[in-house]
């Protein structure tokens, strides 16, 4: 579905109290002129991810006279950090992490750069379609639904990894790649710094859901290997499906249209996907341009979809942990995401590479 118009709230979503930042920059007693140590290590890890933002602009061989613009891009976003370190309240501050990203994006659109991540969004959606079938079909040869759901958000957590937002990841990713059944085996051991799979599995057993949003991450093994084996066992239960993806590029987020030519390549002549009916399967445009979200500005035609979904999925670090870890609904949900940010790991209490997935049961 397309997106046009004005932004309008997710109707499931619980508005009293909500805002799209799980972690508190400031207080109300903090001083308005003087950023706090919180704002100071999210202005610096945004800054330490210029440098390799830079190197793919740089390489961006779409847009002429690249790399004087990907210059120009980090002299202008180093500027605007330091001035939010100087005062916080300037470019529209107090900084969050909605306004560090649209920052970002804003200043890269202004020089010029529209997509600097298609080209490695590319490559690795290519690798990941061509793994599609044997994930699937490993998952498929689990006999034990309670196993094969375990196996099922293992491999989200594995595709989650794929995430070049977060810089050492992206030095990791530029050495030699990643492989998906390497991250399946090397998840950090349970418990999880938050850990409510057995919780969902148990409700997962129940078959309870008729309709499902997941608003997506990644390109790549994110949503190749890890969301779409997902999406096609909820679909294979008779559940509706709506796959909710960025309007905008943003790092290496799945776009609405990347994500229909994907699905385009994966489903058969009779519109199945491995055997799977999709009649069932939506993919809508969410009108946001950003790594994170706030649940109160998307798209009139995602609104209307997902009106009646009984269970809502925020999937990956920027939406599920950064903006809406603590977001409620009139409804069951699950945020699902691997934590990739020393400051988010030290805010969960948790380890670097942990896996959170938060499972709430909507209580009437």
């Amino acid at each position: 579905m397309e997106s046009s118009g004005e932004m309008v709230a997710l109707p499931v979503l619980l508005e009293s109290n909500y805002r799209a930042c799980t972690i508190p920059y400031r207080f109300p007693s903090d001083n308005p002129k003087k950023p706090t140590p919180t704002e100071l290590s999210w202005i610096n890890l945004f800054s330490n991810s210029i440098h390799s933002f830079r190197k793919r602009a740089e390489s961006d061989d779409t847009v002429p006279d690249a790399p004087a613009r990907a210059e120009k891009f980090a002299q202008r976003y180093s500027e605007i950090l330091e001035d939010l370190k100087r005062d916080p309240e300037s470019h529209g501050g107090p900084p969050d992490c909605i306004l560090l990203c649209q920052l970002r994006e804003q200043v890269l659109r202004e020089v010029g750069f529209r997509d600097i991540f298609k080209k490695v969004k590319d490559e690795e959606n290519v690798k990941a379609l061509s793994l599609f079938q044997e994930v699937v079909s490993l998952n498929d040869a689990i006999e034990d639904e309670a196993k094969r759901a375990e196996n099922l958000i293992r491999g989200i957590f594995a595709g989650n990894i794929f995430d070049l937002g977060s810089a050492q990841l992206a030095e990791l990713f530029a050495k030699d790649g990643m492989s998906f059944q390497a991250s399946c085996q090397n998840l950090v051991p349970r418990p999880w710094v938050i850990d409510d799979l057995d919780k969902f599995i148990s409700k997962w057993g129940r078959k309870s859901w008729k309709k499902v949003v997941i608003f997506v991450d990644n390109s790549g093994a994110d949503i190749i290997l890890g969301i779409l084996p997902f999406a096609r066992e909820l679909l294979r239960r008779g559940v509706q499906v709506i796959l909710a993806a960025n309007d905008l590029p943003s790092i290496n987020d799945i776009t609405y249209t990347e994500l229909i030519e994907i699905m385009a390549k994966l489903k058969d002549e009779n519109e199945k996907l491995l055997g799977v009916d999709t009649s069932n399967l939506f993919i809508a445009n969410s009108s946001n341009d950003l790594p994170v979200i706030d649940l109160t500005r998307i798209s009139q035609e995602l609104a209307y979809l997902a009106s009646d979904v009984d269970l809502v999925i925020l999937e990956g670090m920027g939406r599920g942990l950064e903006t809406n870890l603590y977001a409620q609904f009139k409804c069951d949900s699950m945020k699902i995401a691997m934590v990739k940010h020393q400051e988010v790991a030290e805010f969960l209490g948790g380890r670097l590479y942990d896996c959170v997935i938060k499972f709430n049961e909507f209580q009437n």
